[in-house]
């Protein structure tokens, strides 16, 4: 009964934000309790749906309900539709996605609480922003799934530019968000156009978009492989611009110009989420090419060691966070393609070995989908511990900060726990899922290609990299003396604002045990087994999954990597018996400036930019104004021209008149004649 509402999920949102641009500045917190409530209701009909569809007789199959929008007439109709689609994978998504946000906005009413009436537009566009997000979860086809991809995109403009005007640090951060908006909404409209060109191609193999008709095993086999070779490559274009993929990362950390509360739902909940899930929804096409999963993987594994790096030596407590999101991000999409590769591989042998690597690439399925979610709960909690420690001292900049601890006791505690899951600490939520990433990424480099051993390797790296600059952040914050920033902090932040730190701390810690009841099959089972291959044997779960994961020797290898990073972050600066000085030369290193400057990427983008890109402006511009502009005005002046010639004779004399007239009867007398003449009828 709840599940044939599913599209309320995303319209709920939908009407707050119609609401708050109406009358929100009317309202207490100038509809703030009203963004609350439509997230609360979203997640409560999100709780309901996905019991009714655990629970229920359908699962695991799909439950999917949909209209006919629209035929394009031609030899084969095409059919667009709208509707919901229910799974494993819409449940996991929609659950946190709803959950997240309904904290975030909760804690927005601490945070932006001293916006007056600019609040009524902050809770208009981020509950315009989780109608994107809930909208793309339940779409029950690409194109519907699409709109709502672009609805996000816009509605990340308008929030990453929050401070475009009147910024409280002034004229050049107001400047400065205004950039990043913009490079944000470029940046990703390059993968946005990628997605669209391969959605195309999608529609013109199969004739429609629906899930049910592409992931069909009947359809999939009747296309031609190299189009849909193309289309995949093309869509996980789309997954690089959004999800904030190397070589289209460097949007991200610039992102961070806006409300931190926006952050959180940028890097937790929403938007760069959408790209993992578009990876994740799209797998059993995805599956039918190695040489995109491939891809895929490589991208993830590159994403994540580049990220990481230029997060080691970052001041900007923001910025560090959302170096760590793009690198946990390729994380996610590193399992997504390593998995997809061994599954591709096992379909292509279809013997005994074939099954097994099957049974084994369904794994990384699990850890990407795992990891996303687990990373969705310790992320939202750390961004929002941030924006705590901003509220109180007032600044981004780690350096003015120390000693925070004594002051911010909540927080402090509350971003511990965070750190301690991002970086892989044993039985902390980001152990569990991380693990299981590293793995798959092992087991696809020694059954698939030495491509996913360096992937591996870059990982394991990318592990100790994490455990460093989390932990950096940290006693740079919370320990050691205190700087200038924290002899003006404010204190503790108020109750809105620490009550969802809590909540949230919770699940940093414990969400990685929800693989130990069933949480791989209820995600992967939906989405892998629908008679492209089959799945069963391929999962642990209980007692077995933890004798499998702590009888692993490489295990070991990770929590020592991250105890490592964790000490050695603690002797450089909290002990301060090794001096960070001494790597980078006090910052003279080529090292050091090539991840202060982000490895050049900034710089490379601006070159291509002036360019290419003014080369091509330029180039436009004048087509538009010589060609265009210039046929358009040369034929009005040649008829304004020939109508100044003609008035002329326009003399008012009849006799002028009847001269012209006789001329006119002696030109086409003659023009008869010839013309009869050539015809032979004279």
């Amino acid at each position: 009964m709840f599940i044939e509402y599913t599209w309320l999920v995303p319209l709920v949102p939908m009407l707050c934000f119609l609401i708050i641009g109406l009358i929100g500045r009317k309202t207490p917190e100038k509809g703030g309790y009203i963004a609350i409530a439509g997230a609360l209701i979203s997640c409560i009909l999100a709780v309901l749906i996905s019991y009714e569809y655990l629970t229920g007789d359908a699962y695991p199959e799909p439950v999917t309900q949909s209209i006919q929008w629209f035929i394009i007439p031609g030899s084969t109709d095409f059919v667009i539709n709208l509707g919901y689609y229910v799974d494993g994978l819409t449940c996991l998504m929609m659950l946190f996605s709803s959950f997240i946000s309904t904290l975030i906005f909760i804690y927005s009413i601490g945070y932006m609480g001293d916006q007056g009436a600019r609040k009524t537009r902050y809770y208009a566009e981020v509950s315009l922003f989780l109608t994107g997000m809930l909208g793309l979860i339940v779409s029950s086809n690409f194109l519907e799934m699409f709109i709502f991809w672009e609805v996000m995109g816009l509605c990340s403009y308008l929030l990453i530019g929050f401070w475009s005007f009147r910024h409280p640090d002034g004229d050049a951060a107001s400047a400065n968000a205004a950039s990043a908006a913009k490079k944000a909404f470029l940046v990703t409209r390059l993968g946005d156009v990628c997605l669209m060109a391969g959605l195309f191609i999608l529609l013109g193999q199969f004739h429609c978009l629906d899930y049910t008709a592409l992931f069909d095993p009947a359809n999939i086999a009747n296309v031609d492989s190299n189009m849909l070779m193309l289309a995949m490559a093309l869509v996980f274009g789309g997954v690089i611009g959004k999800s904030a993929q190397f070589p289209l990362h460097d949007w991200l950390p610039d992102a961070m110009a806006g409300p931190t509360t926006v952050s959180s739902l940028i890097h937790a909940a929403t938007m760069v989420k959408a790209g993992v899930y578009l990876v994740a929804r799209g797998y059993p096409l995805f599956v039918q090419c190695p040489d995109v999963m491939l891809f895929v993987g490589i991208i993830g594994g590159i994403t994540a060691f580049i990220a990481a790096t230029m997060a080691l030596n970052n001041m900007n407590i923001k910025k560090v966070l959302a170096y760590s999101t793009i690198s946990q991000l390729g994380y996610m999409i590193l399992a997504l393609g390593a998995g997809g590769y061994l599954i591709a591989l096992g379909m292509q042998m279809g013997d005994a070995e074939g099954t097994a690597l099957i049974a084994a690439g369904t794994a990384g399925f699990t850890a990407g989908c795992f990891h996303m979610m687990n990373h969705a709960f310790f992320k939202a909690l750390l961004f929002m511990c941030s924006g705590s420690v901003i509220h109180a001292v007032g600044t981004e900049d780690m350096r003015e900060m120390g000693g925070l601890a004594k002051h911010m006791k909540i927080t402090s505690i509350t971003m511990l726990l965070g750190s301690l899951s991002i970086a892989g600490f044993p039985f902390f939520s980001g152990f569990w899922s991380k693990d299981l990433v590293l793995e798959i990424a092992m087991e696809a480099g020694a059954d698939g290609t030495v491509w996913f051993t360096v992937m591996w390797i870059l990982a394991i790296i990318t592990a100790f990299m994490t455990a460093f600059y989390m932990f950096r952040m940290w006693f740079m914050t919370f320990m050691g003396e205190e700087g200038h920033a924290t002899q003006h902090c404010h204190g503790e932040s108020p109750k809105t604002m620490t009550v969802p730190l809590m909540i949230l701390s919770v699940f940093a810690v414990l969400s990685g045990f929800f693989i130990m009841f069933g949480l791989d099959g209820m995600v992967s089972f939906n989405v892998l087994d629908n008679g492209l291959f089959q799945v069963g044997g391929g999962h642990s779960e209980g007692f077995e999954y933890f004798v499998e994961l702590f009888t692993n020797v490489y295990t070991y290898l990770t929590i020592v990597l991250a105890l490592v990073g964790i000490g050695l972050a603690y002797l450089m600066y909290v002990k301060k018996s090794i001096n960070p000085g001494k790597f980078n030369k006090n910052g003279e290193s080529w090292l050091y400036k090539a991840l202060t400057k982000r490895w050049w990427f900034p710089d490379l983008y601006n070159q291509i930019s002036w360019k290419l890109g003014y080369g091509v402006a330029r180039g436009v511009n004048y087509i538009d104004r010589q060609i265009v502009d210039g046929t358009v005005n040369g034929l009005s002046s040649a008829v304004v021209g020939g109508g100044d010639s003609l008035s002329k004779v326009q003399t008012g004399h009849v006799q002028d008149y009847s001269s012209i007239v006789l001329i006119g009867i002696a030109v086409l007398s003659v023009l008869f004649i010839v013309i009869a003449k050539v015809l032979g009828g004279i």
